[in-house]
């Protein structure tokens, strides 16, 4: 299984690297040629009423199963501590085929894709009680660079599902149990859309003790106070948000700084110039600047690709005036980065160690009556 996990990860970052090198280094037209659906968004119905009851629609759904990727773990780890808490990830973009605007549910290459980036991202949440992880009909890649509405549509269409899922989700798991927000990439955008819908201003706010919107940027000022939560200020912080973006040096964020613009804030308005969140996971402060010391665990495949272990002490990690995490001279984690000196892919394996002891604080601070 570890073997099939961390090829399936050389695929999926394979995929990924075509798409972001055709954004910096080809036309705009050749990007839209080459990941841009060319056919017309076509309406699709929401999912049905009650089908987040099918277990099927779940990658991890509820309590440790032996097959569920969600709790594998990486040598060297040892067995996560058990956390009660109910954690609801989002799983990022694993759909890059430009004949559909969205994923079926059922096609099984996108399904599999989803499994692997579960298993190397939401493992860090292993311990708790509940770990939950949605199939949804995702947006393809090229609907972030779309220049037509049809883009929107479709990451519309893959809230929607993202949406219903978490109502499950909420309807399913222990009411007294504090809730643990999880998402990356495309679903950290639609966790952030899903906090402005289900959390703020509503009492279910009260039960997240944190939400991690991570490879997404998040705008101090017109996405964060339209969440429900406060940015979590101490390592000790619960009810609040930690995001980050993560780059070696020297960095080149521009091509997120130009998603940043393209897409508007929770509250509509225009996020570009707007104070960006970071927050050191290294730390679980924002702005803030740690040694490679301090990290408990990089996730680390093996030279053959047979398994993967946590190394310490690789990866220092500070946060940049302009609200990126910087992780110094570029560490040696294989050939997958982006351009620009972009660790996108790697934005919780960097950190692996230090967000499980990061998630399990946050909940042991929770307190029902805290807010």
């Amino acid at each position: 299984m570890a073997r099939k996990f961390l090829y399936g990860i050389v695929c999926v970052v394979v995929l990924v690297i075509a798409g972001m090198f055709g954004l910096r280094f080809w036309a705009k037209e050749l990007s839209q040629l080459a990941f841009v659906p060319g056919s017309a968004f076509s309406a699709a119905a929401p999912v049905a009423s009650g089908a987040y009851a099918d277990p099927a629609l779940w990658i991890a759904r509820g309590n440790s199963d032996a097959h569920d990727p969600a709790r594998w773990q990486p040598r060297g780890a040892g067995p996560p501590a058990p956390v009660k808490a109910a954690v609801f990830f989002v799983h990022p973009t694993s759909h890059y085929d430009r004949s559909h605007w969205n994923a079926a549910l059922s096609d099984a290459a996108v399904n599999a894709r989803a499994e692997t980036f579960v298993r190397g991202l939401a493992s860090p949440f292993a311990g708790a009680s509940e770990l939950w992880a949605p199939r949804y009909r995702q947006a393809t890649f090229g609907a972030f660079i779309a220049k037509k509405a049809d883009g929107q549509r479709a990451l519309d269409l893959a809230y929607g599902d993202v949406l219903a899922a978490f109502d499950a989700f909420v309807a399913a798991v222990d009411p007294k149990a504090p809730l643990v927000l999880v998402g990356h990439s495309q679903g950290a955008l639609h966790l952030l859309r899903l906090l402005h819908d289900r959390a703020y201003g509503q009492p279910l706010a009260r039960r997240i003790a944190a939400a991690y919107v991570i490879g997404w940027p998040v705008s101090m000022t017109h996405d964060l106070p339209q969440t429900g939560l406060h940015a979590c200020a101490g390592p000790d912080d619960s009810g609040c948000l930690l995001s980050w973006q993560s780059y070696a040096e020297p960095a080149d964020p521009s091509l997120m700084q130009e998603a940043y613009a393209h897409f508007p804030g929770l509250d509509g308005q225009a996020r570009g110039g707007s104070p960006m969140l970071c927050t050191n996971p290294l730390t679980g402060a924002p702005d803030s600047a740690a040694p490679a010391s301090a990290n408990l665990g990089t996730l680390m495949p093996d030279a053959n690709l047979s398994g993967a272990a946590l190394v310490a002490g690789m990866v220092p990690a500070r946060c940049s005036p302009q609200g990126f995490l910087l992780i110094g001279p570029a560490p040696e984690l294989g050939p997958f980065v982006l351009p620009g000196n972009n660790y996108h892919i790697y934005d919780i394996p960097l950190f692996w160690g230090n967000i499980r002891a990061d998630f399990a604080r946050r909940v042991t601070a929770w307190k029902p009556d805290k807010r």
